[in-house]
């Protein structure tokens, strides 16, 4: 099959959706029908990155093809400026663009420039709205299930909104996932005549921690990865042991029999409410159901894409904007460097090409102008990242790929003063993971790691301090550095190396 003239696209991703919880990532046992079916019709690569793990700098990079240090969302809730320019912009007049979903880059009600279609989901941003008048205008799905008949629970800058976890424990029909699914399929029903482009954030499943398929699961029958509950290496980074810690100390245990939190208990779905075993499960099993949850809704969009005659002009792709350590390293959510958080599922069905797996590593950078060319058009010129197109066609793997990420910092939202782990959220981390499996985490004010990934993939021994791995880190050090005059990012990496002393230029 050839390239079909101006084709369409449907960019699907989700938030905080690890790379493991499909059949195409070795998950054999969790009810993903949807993915599965689109996994086989894809390009899988075996190794997606983020930018970053975290929200907003994860899916700046997404929508606007920069690195965080480069369009200026560096920590969450910084909106994305005016002046920078994102996917909907990339694409010719005759092509209808739409977002729908969660948005997460500032004012998440009001449509963005380039865009024709807006659908919002999102009422808790409300705080970091640019304009005062924007928090007058409530979201497409508040309206929704103010028709439904419900009352808001929450108050949030002068107006009653529906929190996420009363939206999360709604019937099916009635959650975010399964009102986008609709509503996406409503769009390809009504443009499936003319080229268009739409990009679909899925809040699932990001926390709170439950669904109506809470149950789905057996807590007990979840497969476990060696790092189960199993601290960081007394020798990580601080603010990997730090969120260890944290986990720990939040949650006194009296016995294993009895557990009671010395928590106030803000949010009951946002992690685990003690620290035993049964409880990391019992999160873990609610987690997959919100992955089961959002795969139907899916399944939805795909099926709409079949009923509309236009699967043969139209590229899907499906990715998230980071993992979850899900209790791996003993602790939950995302923040740090690990494979967990970092690494992403990444799908692209292309109608004309073939589907197979590619080896290697591969970052979201290269995602918008893969896509651009994929689709005939022009990749402008400011985009970082390159377009990976004709590895695509030609089947060659990734494995000479090296991929980075950009850490600068958590949130704006701080409190102070700060606790010792939100003030190491807040140093600068750089990381390179190479083609050949070699993993450097460069902070000057951090313990920096290097892991071996072929032997360790799950980042138990941190090799940087043994002088026999001197050299590699210094061949890494270099790359990182290379990276940062080529993006033009001035964060401090480290002058002193161990085995080596200083070494001019990192600076």
């Amino acid at each position: 099959m050839t390239r079909k003239n101006q084709p369409n696209l449907v960019y699907i991703f989700t938030d905080q959706q690890r790379a493991d919880t499909m059949s195409a990532y070795g998950n054999n046992w969790i009810q993903t029908p949807n993915l599965n079916r689109l996994s086989d019709d894809s390009i899988v690569f075996e190794n997606a990155y983020v930018s970053a793990p975290i929200c907003t700098p994860s899916r700046a990079t997404q929508m606007t093809g920069l690195w965080p240090h480069t369009n200026g969302c560096t920590k969450n809730n910084i909106p994305l400026a005016d002046d920078i320019k994102t996917f909907a912009e990339f694409f010719p007049d005759d092509y209808h663009t739409a977002y729908y979903g969660k948005w997460h880059l500032g004012d998440e009600v009001i449509k963005r420039r380039g865009w024709d279609e807006w659908h919002s989901i999102e009422d808790q941003y409300r705080v970091w709205s640019t304009k005062e008048d924007n928090n007058e205008i409530l979201s497409d799905y508040h309206h929704y299930l103010i028709s439904q008949g419900y009352k808001p629970d929450k108050e949030s800058s002068g107006k009653m909104v529906f929190s996420r976890s009363f939206a999360a424990q709604l019937p099916e029909e009635h959650t975010k996932a399964a009102y986008l699914g609709r509503k996406v399929s409503e769009f390809i029903d009504h443009n499936k005549a003319n080229p268009f482009a739409i990009c679909v954030n899925f809040f699932e499943p990001h926390p709170p921690y439950t669904g109506p398929f809470d149950d789905l699961y057996e807590p007990d029958d979840i497969p476990q990865t060696p790092v189960f509950r199993v601290d960081p290496p007394d020798n990580a980074s601080r603010m990997s042991t730090l969120m260890a810690d944290d986990q720990a100390k939040k949650r006194l245990v009296i016995n294993q029999d009895q557990e009671t939190s010395i928590l106030e208990a803000d949010d009951a779905f946002n992690g685990p409410q003690n620290n035993s075993e049964k409880e990391f499960r019992r999160v873990q099993a609610k987690y997959y159901g919100l992955v089961t949850l959002m795969d139907k809704a899916v399944g939805q969009i795909l099926d709409a894409i079949e009923k509309a005659g236009i699967s043969e002009e139209t590229i899907v792709v499906f990715t998230s904007e980071h993992g979850d350590q899900m209790g791996d390293h003993n602790f939950f959510h995302k923040i740090v460097m690990y494979e967990q958080s970092a690494k992403v599922p990444m799908l692209v069905s292309v109608p004309w090409l073939e589907s197979y797996r590619i080896k290697g590593r591969y970052s979201h950078i290269d995602t918008i102008p893969t896509l651009l060319e994929l689709m005939g058009q022009k990749i402008p010129d400011h985009l970082q990242g390159q377009s990976r197109m004709k590895d695509l066609e030609t089947k060659k793997s990734l494995e000479e790929n090296d991929v980075y990420l950009d850490w600068n910092g958590r949130s704006v939202d701080q409190t102070f003063p700060l606790s010792e782990l939100e003030r190491m959220r807040e140093i600068p981390h750089r990381c390179v993971i190479t083609g050949d499996g070699w993993k450097l985490n460069l902070s000057v004010g951090d313990q920096s790691e290097l892991y071996d990934l072929n032997s360790d993939p799950y980042e138990q021994v941190n090799l940087y301090d043994n002088l026999k791995f001197s050299g590699k880190v210094l061949e890494l050090a270099h790359k990182i550095r290379n990276w940062q005059l080529e993006t033009g990012d001035t964060a401090l990496i480290p002058e002193v190396y161990p085995g080596v002393g200083f070494v001019e230029g990192m600076r």
